[in-house]
């Protein structure tokens, strides 16, 4: 395999990271904090990796990526942006450990929002930036894999969403570079605008820029402990609500959008079924929690807010949910897995492929009644090819062993089993807090043991990834001629 292009990529995107490291930078040195030397010292060992690994495989000829090293790259990104952006908290007055460190910028990069801190306002402003940014980047990257990377990987029946001007491995590069320019002006413009309503519903100016940054990223970082809970605010909750769902609807249909296609977005199967799946997630939660005795106004605002937060796997709380009782519990680990629409920022199985299942699953109940008949599953009224419905099968396995091999691991290094359970489903789903009062709505991941943390780290890589991109580096084919 020639190394060389993917190394040069890697050496690019590994500058853009360092890069980004002078904007907490500058923030710590408007206020005043003397932490603004760590990311000078992060941003300096950042670049010469970048820069030295950029040069020494630069050519002028154009980057073609075979199979293979479109695999590696996608791969390589994560990891090595994961470690890279460790550099700050491990620096930092925080006297982090590198595990904790890891932990914290993989969650952070993953979009998962699970956090190591105990007490969140005690990090000084570049750290707390230097968060939100580390999961704003992470969602803009997720956005570009979905849908330049990974239908052309064929990676859990992405293929859905190929195009027919990039069906080759080679034109990875091309067209991820393509997108990332216009998906970059929208999701900056809908971060700006989620900025201004933040701050006009009462948060200051620095509060509003990371909460608007990390609720479009569905990533789930704050400012503040408590999390949105803090702010005591029915405004700031539904603007965060309705920034939630905006991450998780796809981003196609943005930039169908500014150039007057709005009426894909409405025309969107997974669109409604996700729609759907979020209005009786919160019908079922407000109607058990006016059962508990609370009343429906604010059992109809806390179901709202946890249900969508939870589902669309960003994983903000207004409230401590682990003390809603055992069904609410079980409803929100299931909703852990949902997800949102394929190509946006949200994790977990995704709505398009319940739907395929949904399909293959009719066609397996026709064919029974019917042996004779040609029966096809259909999605967005085209059929589904049966590689696609073989592809979202194995996805779905594969999740699920995923989820049950990472909470065996977390039962044997000593985690109780509503914290191995959620833990597990956390991670794999990148959603932030699991269950329980260790690592619940009023709890945090610093507790864990180490071996803990690196089985979770690798499990939000895992899950962000579509479990098949890593898997496939672990086949020993993978590297044979």
């Amino acid at each position: 395999m020639q190394l060389s292009p993917v190394i040069n990529i890697l050496g690019l995107l590994t500058t853009v990271l360092a890069a980004a490291m002078l904007i907490p930078m500058c923030v710590d040195l408007y206020t005043g904090s003397g932490e603004w030397q760590i990311f000078a010292l992060s941003a300096l060992l950042t670049a010469f990796f970048g820069v030295s690994a950029w040069l020494a495989t630069n050519r002028r000829e154009a980057l073609d990526l075979d199979l293979r090293q479109a695999f590696l790259l996608t791969n390589g990104a994560w990891f090595l942006i994961g470690i890279f952006g460790a550099l700050p908290f491990l620096f930092s007055e925080l006297n982090l450990s590198l595990t904790d460190s890891v932990f914290e910028s993989v969650s952070g990069i993953t979009t998962t929002g699970s956090t190591i801190l105990p007490l969140i306002e005690i990090a000084s402003p570049g750290i707390l930036m230097w968060r939100a940014l580390l999961q704003w980047l992470g969602g803009v990257g997720i956005v570009v894999m979905a849908m330049a990377v990974l239908p052309m990987l064929s990676v859990g029946g992405m293929q859905l969403f190929r195009t027919e001007s990039y069906e080759r491995a080679e034109n990875v590069v091309p067209r991820a570079t393509q997108l990332a320019g216009g998906i970059g002006l929208i999701y900056t413009g809908l971060t700006a605008i989620w900025a201004v309503m933040l701050g006009l519903a009462g948060m200051n100016m620095f509060d509003a820029v990371t909460h608007a940054m990390t609720t479009l990223a569905t990533g789930g970082y704050s400012t503040r402990t408590a999390s949105i809970g803090a702010f005591d605010s029915v405004t700031i909750e539904w603007i965060v609500i309705l920034g939630m769902i905006a991450g998780s609807l796809p981003f196609a249909h943005y930039l169908a959008i500014t150039r007057g296609g709005w009426r894909n977005l409405i025309n969107d199967p997974q669109v409604r079924w996700f729609l759907l799946l979020v209005a009786g997630l919160i019908i079922l939660l407000s109607w058990y929690l006016t059962q508990s005795g609370q009343g429906f106004g604010n059992a109809f605002r806390q179901a709202s807010f946890n249900a969508v937060s939870i589902m669309t796997g960003t994983g903000y709380v207004s409230a401590n949910y682990s003390a809603w009782g055992g069904f609410a519990s079980t409803i929100l680990l299931m909703a852990m897995f949902i997800g949102g629409c394929g190509g946006s920022t949200t994790c977990g199985i995704k709505v398009f492929r319940l739907q395929v299942l949904a399909a293959t699953v009719r066609v397996q109940i026709n064919r029974l009644l019917r042996p004779h008949a040609v029966v096809l599953a259909y999605y967005n009224r085209r059929p589904v090819a049966p590689e696609v419905m073989d592809s979202v099968m194995g996805f779905f396995y594969l999740y699920i062993l995923g989820f049950v091999l990472i909470a065996t691991l977390l039962g044997i290094i000593g985690l109780d089993f509503i914290t191995a359970l959620s833990g597990a489903a956390t991670s794999i789903s990148n959603v932030g807090p699991g269950l329980g009062e260790v690592i619940g709505a009023e709890g945090n991941f610093s507790s864990l043991p180490d071996p803990a943390k690196w089985v979770m780290s690798f499990g939000m890589l895992l899950g962000r990834l579509e479990i098949f991109t890593v898997l496939v580096m672990l086949s020993p084919g993978f590297w044979q001629r």
